[in-house]
């Protein structure tokens, strides 16, 4: 429902934040709705340009910590530093593993552990998903460009 609505008031919204400051006569559920919109869009094109490579932007960002970590992970770590739950960690490696992307080793540490790798095919895939994101963000840098990042980062972050 809010699609429509946000397609038919938002359309010029971007050219809108290049102009010099004016009173814009948006109600808040108007921006709130553009601001959902665009995250949604930017959102799909993330998800479409990385099921190009074989993956969602789930297994991209695990695969993402494990390469940039250059050592094997254990799961908690992997939870941790992508901050969801450890039992949607263990569920995503399973599927990380059945992939082929990623496999588990035992932990030095602890005999009850294990760790993550990431496979050669983990991290080929991963330089694929890094590479397409980096498309995307190309997109999305020549859509904003002549915005005020700053406001727009300081107004982004202002929701949190």
């Amino acid at each position: 429902m809010y699609d429509s609505y946000v397609n038919k008031k938002s359309a010029g919204r971007v050219s809108a934040l290049r102009a010099a400051p004016r009173a814009s006569g948006l109600t808040s559920a108007e921006v709130m709705f553009a601001l959902l919109n665009a995250a949604g869009s930017l959102e799909r094109r993330l998800e479409q340009a990385l099921e190009q490579v074989g993956l969602s932007m789930a297994k991209f960002g695990a695969l993402t910590h494990l390469v940039s970590a250059g050592e094997p992970l254990s799961l908690g770590e992997c939870a941790a530093r992508m901050t969801c739950v450890r039992s949607n960690i263990t569920q995503l490696v399973d599927r990380l593993e059945a992939d082929g992307l990623v496999r588990r080793v035992d932990d030095p540490t602890d005999r009850r552990g294990v760790r993550a790798i990431v496979t050669p095919l983990g991290i080929e895939r991963q330089a694929a998903g890094a590479k397409v994101v980096s498309e995307i963000q190309e997109q999305f840098a020549r859509k904003i460009a002549g915005v005020d990042r700053h406001a727009l980062v300081h107004a982004l972050t202002a929701i949190k």
